[in-house]
Formats: C-alpha cells, sequence, structure tokens
C-alpha cells in the first residue's frame, strides 16, 4: 500500500511573510541607495568605513546568528512537543541578541564621541539610518523572543505562531549578514 506525503505547507503565518516582504523591500532599498552613494564619493565611504571597526561587526554577526541557531533550535523543540526545553532555547537566545546590542550602542557611543553623527558625511548619513532602522528591528525581535519564550514556558503558543517568531528573527539575521559586509567590509 502506497501513503502519499504529508503535503507541505508554508511556515508561519501568511500575514508575517507578507510583512517581512514588505521590511526587506524597505531594507533593499535602503541598501541600494547606500551602493549608489558609495558609487558616486567612493573617497568619502572609504574614509567612513576606515572608522569602523570590522572585528566589531563581526561580534555582532556571531551574536545575531547564534541567537537565530538557537531560536530555530527552539522551533524544533516546540514542533516535536518540547514546549518547555523550547522556552529555555528562546531565552538563551534572547540573552545572545543582548550581546548584539550592548555591541551595538557601544560602538554607537563610541561614533557619536568622536563626532561621527549622521551630519559628519554621506556615509555616516546613510550608516546611522541603515543600522539604526536595523536596531529597531533587532530590539522588536527580542521582544518577539522574550514573548516567545513565556508563551511556550506556558504552553500557549501554536506552532505556527512560534514559526512566524522564528521568521521574523531570521529575516532580522538575514539583513544584518547583508549589512555587515556592505557597511564593514566592502570597499
Amino acid at each position: 500500500m502506497c501513503t502519499l506525503p504529508e503535503p507541505r505547507r508554508l511556515p508561519g503565518d501568511l500575514a508575517m511573510w507578507f510583512f517581512i516582504l514588505a521590511e526587506l523591500t524597505v531594507f533593499a532599498l535602503l541598501i541600494l541607495a547606500f551602493a549608489i552613494a558609495r558609487l558616486l564619493a567612493p573617497h568619502v565611504f572609504a574614509e567612513g568605513r576606515a572608522q569602523l571597526d570590522t572585528s566589531t561587526g563581526l561580534a555582532m554577526t556571531l551574536s545575531l546568528l547564534t541567537a537565530g541557531l538557537l531560536a530555530a533550535l527552539a522551533l524544533q523543540q516546540v514542533r516535536h512537543g518540547g514546549s518547555r526545553r523550547g522556552a529555555g532555547l528562546f531565552v538563551a537566545a534572547l540573552l545572545v541578541a543582548s550581546l548584539y546590542v550592548g555591541i551595538k550602542l557601544t560602538e554607537y557611543s563610541h561614533l557619536a564621541g568622536a563626532g561621527l553623527g549622521m551630519e559628519h558625511s554621506r556615509f555616516f548619513t546613510l550608516y546611522w539610518i541603515l543600522t539604526g532602522f536595523h536596531f529597531l528591528h533587532v530590539l522588536l525581535g527580542m521582544v518577539i523572543l522574550g514573548w516567545l519564550a513565556v508563551a511556550c514556558g506556558r504552553h500557549g503558543m501554536t506552532v505556527s505562531g512560534v514559526e512566524s517568531g522564528v521568521l521574523y528573527w531570521h529575516m532580522v539575521d538575514l539583513v544584518w549578514v547583508v549589512l555587515f559586509p556592505v557597511v564593514y567590509v566592502m570597499g
């Protein structure tokens, strides 16, 4: 007797997918503006980039990706009935994500203290807009991770709801994986 495989479904909520696509569109437009401005004033962007610490950007990248891994592992636990273990992994993801926040705030403080604010140059105008917009998304993602931890600890989340929250976090990861080389590395 032959059994048909279960039909595939898109993980999470369709509304979350539309939201993520809208956010990715905004980020794509901002990154495109950054790239065009870099082509128009390469020396300004080279000087600006020289003020950034690539190792700091790498540390932030590792923090976000590790939090993403922990969120994915939490989702896997929830899918297999381990809501409490999933909650613990969401807490761990939240703690690792807080490293990003600490590093980014330290970087912002250093740059502002050195007089490298939004008005300093075209590079820093776009740097603050891009990374600031991303930073706000990280903060929202951390709220979502915390909410998932609490809800999973109480067994009050559907798998689709957890998937939607983890999808949002992965969008945050994806954007940073593009931003890091564009802003910190590429010349």
